[in-house]
Protein backbone atom coordinates (compact mmCIF):
# COMPACT_ATOMS: atom_id res chain seq x y z
CA UNK A 1 0.00 0.00 0.00
CA UNK A 2 1.43 3.39 -1.20
CA UNK A 3 1.66 5.86 1.94
CA UNK A 4 0.29 9.34 1.42
CA UNK A 5 1.80 12.57 2.16
CA UNK A 6 0.81 14.59 4.92
CA UNK A 7 -0.16 17.41 2.79
CA UNK A 8 -2.69 14.23 0.80
CA UNK A 9 -4.00 13.07 4.24
CA UNK A 10 -4.61 16.63 5.83
CA UNK A 11 -6.47 17.15 2.30
CA UNK A 12 -8.65 13.98 2.72
CA UNK A 13 -9.51 14.34 6.19
CA UNK A 14 -10.94 18.11 5.70
CA UNK A 15 -12.83 16.79 2.31
CA UNK A 16 -14.64 14.23 4.32
CA UNK A 17 -15.00 15.53 7.88
CA UNK A 18 -17.39 12.14 8.95
CA UNK A 19 -14.43 9.84 7.38
CA UNK A 20 -11.93 11.21 9.81
CA UNK A 21 -14.22 10.44 12.94
CA UNK A 22 -14.24 7.03 11.64
CA UNK A 23 -11.04 5.55 13.43
CA UNK A 24 -12.01 6.55 17.03
CA UNK A 25 -15.25 4.30 15.93
CA UNK A 26 -13.21 1.76 14.62
CA UNK A 27 -11.30 1.83 17.67
CA UNK A 28 -14.40 1.49 20.00
CA UNK A 29 -15.18 -1.18 17.97
CA UNK A 30 -12.02 -3.18 18.23
CA UNK A 31 -11.60 -2.80 22.09
CA UNK A 32 -15.13 -4.17 22.45
CA UNK A 33 -13.91 -7.38 20.80
CA UNK A 34 -10.50 -7.25 22.69
CA UNK A 35 -11.70 -9.46 25.33
CA UNK A 36 -12.47 -12.17 22.90
CA UNK A 37 -9.21 -11.65 21.16
CA UNK A 38 -7.60 -12.17 24.49
CA UNK A 39 -8.81 -15.40 25.24
CA UNK A 40 -8.47 -16.80 22.29
CA UNK A 41 -4.67 -15.64 22.29
CA UNK A 42 -4.65 -16.91 26.03
CA UNK A 43 -5.47 -20.29 24.67
CA UNK A 44 -3.05 -20.34 21.70
CA UNK A 45 0.23 -20.80 23.47
CA UNK A 46 -0.80 -24.24 25.62
CA UNK A 47 -2.35 -25.67 22.06
CA UNK A 48 1.81 -25.09 20.68
CA UNK A 49 2.99 -26.21 23.78
CA UNK A 50 1.34 -29.87 22.95
CA UNK A 51 2.45 -29.54 19.87
CA UNK A 52 5.88 -28.70 20.48
CA UNK A 53 6.25 -31.59 22.74
CA UNK A 54 4.18 -34.02 19.86
CA UNK A 55 6.60 -33.04 17.54
CA UNK A 56 9.87 -33.24 19.74
CA UNK A 57 8.68 -37.04 20.57
CA UNK A 58 8.15 -37.76 16.96
CA UNK A 59 11.45 -36.23 16.20
CA UNK A 60 13.53 -38.15 18.54
CA UNK A 61 11.83 -41.51 17.94
CA UNK A 62 12.58 -40.65 14.50
CA UNK A 63 16.38 -40.15 15.02
CA UNK A 64 16.17 -42.83 16.89
CA UNK A 65 15.10 -45.35 14.18
CA UNK A 66 17.77 -43.56 11.61
CA UNK A 67 20.53 -43.44 13.78
CA UNK A 68 20.15 -47.49 14.79
CA UNK A 69 21.96 -47.48 10.97
CA UNK A 70 25.26 -47.31 11.61
CA UNK A 71 26.17 -45.78 8.24
CA UNK A 72 23.47 -42.89 10.22
CA UNK A 73 25.77 -42.79 13.23
CA UNK A 74 29.03 -42.04 11.11
CA UNK A 75 27.55 -39.39 9.16
CA UNK A 76 27.02 -37.67 12.15
CA UNK A 77 30.54 -38.44 13.46
CA UNK A 78 32.03 -37.00 10.86
CA UNK A 79 29.88 -33.76 10.49
CA UNK A 80 30.38 -32.91 14.04
CA UNK A 81 34.32 -33.76 13.67
CA UNK A 82 34.12 -31.21 10.56
CA UNK A 83 32.33 -28.86 12.68
CA UNK A 84 34.55 -28.39 15.06
CA UNK A 85 37.94 -28.54 13.05
CA UNK A 86 36.32 -25.95 11.20
CA UNK A 87 36.05 -23.95 14.84
CA UNK A 88 39.83 -24.53 15.88
CA UNK A 89 41.12 -23.64 12.34
CA UNK A 90 38.95 -20.59 12.27
CA UNK A 91 41.77 -17.96 13.70
CA UNK A 92 43.94 -18.68 11.08
CA UNK A 93 41.82 -19.89 7.74
CA UNK A 94 38.63 -17.73 8.23
CA UNK A 95 34.94 -19.74 8.80
CA UNK A 96 33.72 -23.29 7.66
CA UNK A 97 37.94 -23.88 5.91
CA UNK A 98 36.81 -27.33 5.53
CA UNK A 99 33.44 -27.84 3.60
CA UNK A 100 31.45 -30.83 4.60
CA UNK A 101 30.59 -32.63 1.92
CA UNK A 102 27.09 -34.24 1.19
CA UNK A 103 26.17 -37.48 2.93
CA UNK A 104 25.38 -38.82 -0.72
CA UNK A 105 26.72 -41.69 -1.83
CA UNK A 106 29.57 -41.17 0.51
CA UNK A 107 31.51 -44.27 2.49
CA UNK A 108 31.24 -43.94 6.17
CA UNK A 109 33.13 -46.68 7.18
CA UNK A 110 35.37 -46.40 10.10
CA UNK A 111 38.45 -46.29 7.12
CA UNK A 112 37.45 -43.83 5.15
CA UNK A 113 35.98 -41.71 7.89
CA UNK A 114 39.08 -41.35 9.21
CA UNK A 115 41.32 -41.05 6.42
CA UNK A 116 38.71 -38.30 5.08
CA UNK A 117 39.37 -36.24 8.47
CA UNK A 118 42.79 -37.10 8.36
CA UNK A 119 43.29 -35.86 4.93
CA UNK A 120 41.02 -32.85 5.14
CA UNK A 121 42.28 -30.90 7.97
CA UNK A 122 46.18 -32.50 7.89
CA UNK A 123 45.70 -30.46 4.10
CA UNK A 124 46.32 -26.99 6.03
CA UNK A 125 49.27 -27.37 7.21
CA UNK A 126 51.42 -25.65 4.39
CA UNK A 127 49.81 -23.13 4.84
CA UNK A 128 49.55 -22.97 8.93
CA UNK A 129 53.75 -22.89 8.65
CA UNK A 130 53.69 -20.61 5.77
CA UNK A 131 51.81 -18.10 8.53
CA UNK A 132 53.97 -18.82 11.26
CA UNK A 133 57.57 -18.76 10.24
CA UNK A 134 58.69 -18.36 13.31
CA UNK A 135 58.25 -21.80 13.90
CA UNK A 136 60.79 -24.59 12.90
CA UNK A 137 59.23 -27.34 11.11
CA UNK A 138 58.81 -29.59 14.25
CA UNK A 139 57.54 -27.26 16.06
CA UNK A 140 54.97 -26.24 13.84
CA UNK A 141 54.49 -29.86 12.70
CA UNK A 142 53.40 -30.70 16.62
CA UNK A 143 51.71 -27.25 17.45
CA UNK A 144 49.83 -27.73 14.38
CA UNK A 145 48.50 -31.42 14.59
CA UNK A 146 47.63 -30.35 18.34
CA UNK A 147 45.57 -27.39 17.28
CA UNK A 148 43.47 -29.83 14.69
CA UNK A 149 43.47 -33.14 17.50
CA UNK A 150 41.37 -30.06 19.75
CA UNK A 151 38.81 -30.58 16.99
CA UNK A 152 38.81 -33.77 16.65
CA UNK A 153 38.71 -34.69 19.69
CA UNK A 154 35.56 -31.99 20.83
CA UNK A 155 33.27 -33.68 17.61
CA UNK A 156 33.95 -37.47 18.52
CA UNK A 157 32.67 -36.16 22.00
CA UNK A 158 29.89 -34.20 20.93
CA UNK A 159 29.05 -37.32 18.34
CA UNK A 160 29.46 -39.93 21.30
CA UNK A 161 26.92 -37.62 23.72
CA UNK A 162 24.44 -37.11 21.24
CA UNK A 163 24.56 -40.84 20.26
CA UNK A 164 23.99 -41.92 23.96
CA UNK A 165 21.33 -39.24 24.51
CA UNK A 166 19.52 -41.49 21.84
CA UNK A 167 20.64 -44.61 23.39
CA UNK A 168 22.23 -46.07 20.42
CA UNK A 169 26.11 -45.94 21.47
CA UNK A 170 26.10 -49.45 21.86
CA UNK A 171 27.42 -52.98 19.58
CA UNK A 172 28.90 -52.07 16.44
CA UNK A 173 27.83 -48.16 16.40
CA UNK A 174 30.05 -47.83 19.35
CA UNK A 175 32.52 -50.11 18.14
CA UNK A 176 32.85 -47.92 14.94
CA UNK A 177 33.74 -44.84 16.35
CA UNK A 178 36.03 -46.22 18.71
CA UNK A 179 37.93 -47.82 15.91
CA UNK A 180 37.10 -44.41 13.45
CA UNK A 181 39.01 -42.35 16.19
CA UNK A 182 41.94 -44.44 16.56
CA UNK A 183 42.51 -44.80 13.07
CA UNK A 184 42.96 -41.19 12.70
CA UNK A 185 45.07 -40.91 15.69
CA UNK A 186 47.25 -43.12 13.76
CA UNK A 187 46.83 -41.42 10.51
CA UNK A 188 47.69 -37.95 12.61
CA UNK A 189 51.07 -39.77 13.69
CA UNK A 190 51.55 -40.90 10.17
CA UNK A 191 51.63 -37.35 8.79
CA UNK A 192 53.88 -36.18 11.43
CA UNK A 193 56.49 -38.92 10.66
CA UNK A 194 56.31 -39.14 6.52
CA UNK A 195 56.19 -35.37 6.48
CA UNK A 196 59.32 -34.51 4.41
CA UNK A 197 62.11 -33.29 6.14
CA UNK A 198 64.90 -30.88 4.51
CA UNK A 199 67.98 -32.89 3.71
CA UNK A 200 70.31 -32.68 6.82
CA UNK A 201 72.93 -32.23 4.31
CA UNK A 202 71.38 -29.52 2.74
CA UNK A 203 70.63 -27.73 6.06
CA UNK A 204 74.81 -28.17 6.72
CA UNK A 205 76.04 -24.12 6.18
CA UNK A 206 78.85 -24.75 3.42
CA UNK A 207 82.40 -25.37 5.05
CA UNK A 208 84.51 -22.18 4.11
CA UNK A 209 87.35 -23.03 1.50
CA UNK A 210 90.89 -23.38 3.13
Amino acid sequence: MKTESVGQAASAAAAHPVAAAHPKDKQERVEAHAPEAGKSEAAKPGVDASKQALNASILKASMEVSLSAGNHSMSLLYKTAIENLNQVLAPEFGDNAIQAASDSGMDFGPQATADRIVSLSTAFFDKYAEQHPEKDLETALNDFTKLIGGGIDQGFSEAREILGGLKVLEGDIASNIDKTYELVQSGLKSFVENYPRPDKADEAPAKSAD
